[in-house]
C-alpha cells in the first residue's frame, strides 16, 4: 500500500467532507503515519473509514470521528489537555499538533508499549502516563480540556474534578443503551453540591465503548 497516498485520500474523502475545517488537524492528518499506530496485522485497514482493532477490546477511532472530536475541543495554543484512553497514541499526536500540551493516559500495558514506540518520534511533546482511566491524572491537573478517545457510558467524576472551572471543557462520545451514541461538548460549571457538566450534543456517531467507562450493571427486580 502507498501509505502517503492513502493519507491524502483519507483527508480528501473522509475528513474534509465531514465538516473538519481546522487547518492544524487537516495538516496533521496528512502527515501523521497512521499505519504506525496499528498492529501489523491491521496495516491494510489503517486508513479505512472505520475503527481499527488494537486488541483486548480496544480500537483506534475512525479518522472522521477523531478529527471532529479534536476540532470540538476548540484547542488553543499553549492550553493543557488530558486525553483519556490514549491507546496507541494517534489521538494524542493529533491533539498535540494543535499546539496543546497533552497528557495522554492509558491503562493497558500493551497499548502503552505501542504508544511509547511512536510518540517520542512523531509527537515528542506528549506526556504518556499509565494509570486507571477512571481516575484521570491528578498530577498535571487542572486541565483546560479533557478528551475521551472512545465512547463512554459514564464520564467519571474524577475527570470532571480535574477540569478548570473557568473555560474548562470535556469532549466525549456518550453511549446510552438503546439509543444512538453521540459526540458531546461538556462545559464544567459550578452548581449546588459541586461541579457538574452541562452537555451539548454535537453529532451522532457510533464508536466502541472504552471497557473502563462502561456503566456498572444494575439489578432489576
Amino acid at each position: 500500500m502507498d501509505f502517503a497516498a492513502a493519507r491524502q485520500h483519507m483527508v480528501a474523502s473522509q475528513v474534509r467532507p465531514n465538516q473538519v475545517t481546522d487547518p492544524r488537524i487537516l495538516d496533521a492528518m496528512r502527515q501523521l503515519p497512521r499505519e504506525r499506530f496499528v498492529p501489523r496485522q491491521a496495516l491494510a485497514r489503517a486508513y479505512a473509514d472505520e475503527d481499527v482493532p488494537l486488541g483486548r477490546g480496544r480500537w483506534l477511532t475512525e479518522p472522521m470521528v477523531i478529527a471532529r472530536l479534536v476540532q470540538a475541543t476548540n484547542a488553543r495554543q499553549g492550553e493543557r489537555a488530558l486525553l483519556v484512553g490514549a491507546g496507541s497514541g494517534y489521538g494524542a499526536a493529533l491533539l498535540a499538533a494543535c499546539g496543546v500540551h497533552v497528557t495522554a493516559l492509558e491503562e493497558d500495558p500493551e497499548l502503552v508499549a505501542m504508544a511509547r514506540a511512536v510518540l517520542p518520534e512523531l509527537a515528542p511533546s506528549v506526556a504518556l502516563v499509565t494509570g486507571p482511566l477512571t481516575a484521570g491524572w491528578k498530577n498535571s491537573a487542572p486541565y483546560d480540556m479533557v478528551l475521551i478517545d472512545g465512547a463512554a457510558e459514564e464520564v467519571p467524576d474524577a475527570l470532571t474534578e480535574q477540569v478548570k472551572r473557568d473555560g474548562g471543557r470535556i469532549v466525549a462520545v456518550r453511549a446510552f443503551p438503546g439509543a444512538v451514541s453521540h459526540a458531546a461538548f461538556g462545559e464544567v460549571v459550578m452548581a449546588a453540591g459541586g461541579a457538574r457538566v452541562a452537555w451539548q450534543p454535537l453529532f451522532d456517531c457510533a464508536i466502541p465503548v472504552l471497557p473502563a467507562l462502561r456503566r456498572a450493571p444494575t439489578f432489576v427486580f
